[in-house]
C-alpha cells in the first residue's frame, strides 16, 4: 500500500464517528437537567462548553472520558463564596444528576461531579464553574475548600490556531498519538499529548502543508522529538500556560516507536511496512491485502474489538521463568543481559505494578510467531482470563518470537495495558 493509503484508512478509523450522536445527546440532557435545577428553565442545553480531548476536537473512536463545565449563574457566587462552597456547589449538582439518573452512577470527586454511564461506557466529568470577564474559569475544589481557575477556552483556542496553521495536521497527529498510547499503554493525559504535538509544530515548519504521504516522516521526526524530551513532572500546557502533569515517563515507547517507524519507512510498498505501523499505531492501521487474507484464518484477537481502550492508567508485567533443578529467573532481567530463553520452561506471567484502583479484571493474550506456530497451528492470540490474582501461567514450547500482553479492564473500558517480547531461542531444552 502506499504511504498516503495508510494513513488516509488511519485517520477515517480514529473518528468518533456514530459516538459523536450519543455523547451530544448525554451532553444535552445533563445540561437541561442542570438548567432546570440552577435556572428553572427547562430544556434548555445553554450554559455548558465540552472541554477536554473532544472540546478540542483532538479525540478519537474508543474515548470514554468527557469533560464539561456547566456555567453556573452570576447570582450565585456569594452564597457559595465560603469554605463549604465548593462542597455544596457539588453536592447540588451530583444531586440535580441524580435526579435525572437515579440508577447512574453519580458522585462527587474533589473537582468534579462524575457520571458514570454503564450502557455505552461513557464517563461524564461535569464541573460547575462561574465564567470570569477574561473567558476564564473559577472551579470548586473540594480538597483545598477553595475556587481555582481554569483556563480551557485559551487551550482550544490554541489548538485551532496551530490547527489551522498547519494545514488540519495538529489535530491528525495529535490523534495519531493518541492511537499510539492506547495501543502501546503510554500513559498520558490528552492535555499532555496536545501540548507536546503544538510544541513539535512550534519548533519546525516541516509539516505544516504536508499531504498524508509525508505522514511516515512526520511520526519519524515526531517520535524522535519525543524520545529525546527530557524528564519533567508537568509542562506548561498550550495556550492557559498551566501546569499539566506528566503521569508517566513516555520517552522509553517513544523510542521503540521511533526504531518501528524507521523500519516502516524502510519497508514503504511491502506487507512488512503496514505491520510496522500496526506495531505503532494498533489496529486503525490496515493489514496489506496478502496479511489480511492471512490473518482472517487465524485465531488472533483484538482487545479494541471486545473494548473501548482509552489508557488512563499503567500496569507493568514480568514472567517467572522456571525449570526443575533451577530457582525462577525474572524475564526482563534474562532479555536485558542476553540470556537465551530455551524451550519446555515453566513461564509465570505476573503483574509487577499496577496504577488502577480495584476492583479491575485482568485479561491476557498470547501470541506465538514464526513458521513453528503455524506449522503446528498454534498462532493462538485469544483474549483469555487470568490463571489466578493477577497472573498468567504458560509454558515455552518451541522457538519463535512470541508477544504475551495484559489488559487492565475498569468500568468496562481498558485503562492499562502492558506487553512482553518472548523469543524462545530453540526447540528443547538445555
Amino acid at each position: 500500500m502506499k504511504t498516503s493509503e495508510i494513513f488516509d484508512t488511519v485517520l477515517e478509523n480514529l473518528k468518533v464517528g456514530d459516538a459523536a450522536a450519543a455523547v451530544a445527546s448525554r451532553r444535552d440532557e445533563i445540561t437541561k437537567a442542570l438548567n432546570k435545577d440552577f435556572r428553572a428553565k427547562d430544556g434548555c442545553t445553554d450554559y455548558r462548553l465540552m472541554v477536554g480531548s473532544y472540546g478540542r476536537h483532538t479525540a478519537i473512536k474508543g474515548v470514554s472520558d468527557l469533560d464539561m463545565i456547566f456555567i453556573l449563574p452570576p447570582g450565585l457566587r456569594s452564597a457559595y463564596a465560603s469554605d463549604t462552597g465548593p462542597r455544596r456547589i457539588l453536592n447540588r449538582v451530583r444531586d440535580a444528576l441524580k435526579a435525572r439518573y437515579p440508577k447512574t452512577d453519580i458522585r462527587v470527586d474533589q473537582c468534579v461531579v462524575r457520571a458514570r454511564f454503564t450502557s455505552n461506557a461513557f464517563k461524564f466529568e461535569v464541573q460547575p464553574a462561574f465564567q470570569n470577564d477574561d473567558g476564564s474559569f473559577d472551579y470548586p475544589d473540594t480538597v483545598a475548600e477553595d475556587w481555582k481557575v481554569t483556563k480551557p477556552r485559551a487551550e482550544i483556542s490554541a489548538t485551532k490556531e496551530c490547527n489551522d496553521r498547519t494545514s488540519t495536521n495538529m489535530r491528525h497527529l495529535a490523534r495519531m498519538t493518541r492511537a499510539w498510547k492506547n495501543a502501546n499503554g503510554v500513559n498520558m493525559g490528552g492535555l499532555l499529548i496536545d501540548t507536546l504535538v503544538h510544541n513539535f509544530f512550534s519548533q519546525t515548519d516541516d509539516y505544516d502543508s504536508a499531504g498524508t504521504g509525508s505522514f511516515d516522516l512526520m511520526a519519524r521526526d515526531f517520535f524522535e522529538f519525543l524520545k529525546d524530551e527530557p524528564d519533567k513532572n508537568y509542562y506548561l500546557a498550550l495556550g492557559s500556560n498551566q501546569h499539566v502533569k506528566a503521569k508517566a515517563r513516555f520517552q522509553p515507547k517513544a523510542k521503540k516507536a521511533y526504531n518501528n517507524v524507521l523500519e516502516g519507512i524502510a519497508d514503504k510498498g511491502k506487507a512488512a511496512a503496514n505491520k510496522k505501523w500496526r506495531e505503532v499505531f494498533g489496529t486503525s492501521v490496515p493489514l496489506a491485502v496478502s496479511e489480511a487474507s492471512l490473518a482472517s484464518r487465524d485465531t488472533e484477537q483484538f482487545i479494541e474489538d471486545l473494548y473501548p481502550v482509552d489508557i488512563t492508567e499503567s500496569v507493568d508485567i514480568d514472567c517467572e521463568v522456571t525449570q526443575n533443578g533451577w530457582r525462577p529467573t525474572r524475564l526482563r532481567e534474562m532479555l536485558r543481559t542476553k540470556a537465551p530463553l530455551m524451550a519446555d520452561r515453566s513461564l509465570k506471567f505476573i503483574v509487577t505494578s499496577c496504577s488502577v484502583e480495584p476492583p479491575y479484571t485482568l485479561k491476557w493474550k498470547v501470541l506465538n510467531r514464526g513458521p513453528e506456530a503455524e506449522r503446528r497451528n498454534m498462532v493462538r492470540g485469544q483474549i483469555v482470563d487470568a490463571s489466578g490474582p493477577n497472573t498468567r501461567v504458560e509454558h515455552s514450547d518451541f522457538r519463535g518470537d512470541h508477544v504475551v500482553e495484559c489488559f487492565v479492564i475498569k468500568d468496562g473500558v481498558v485503562v492499562a495495558r502492558d506487553r512482553m517480547d518472548v523469543p524462545i531461542s530453540n526447540t528443547r531444552g538445555t
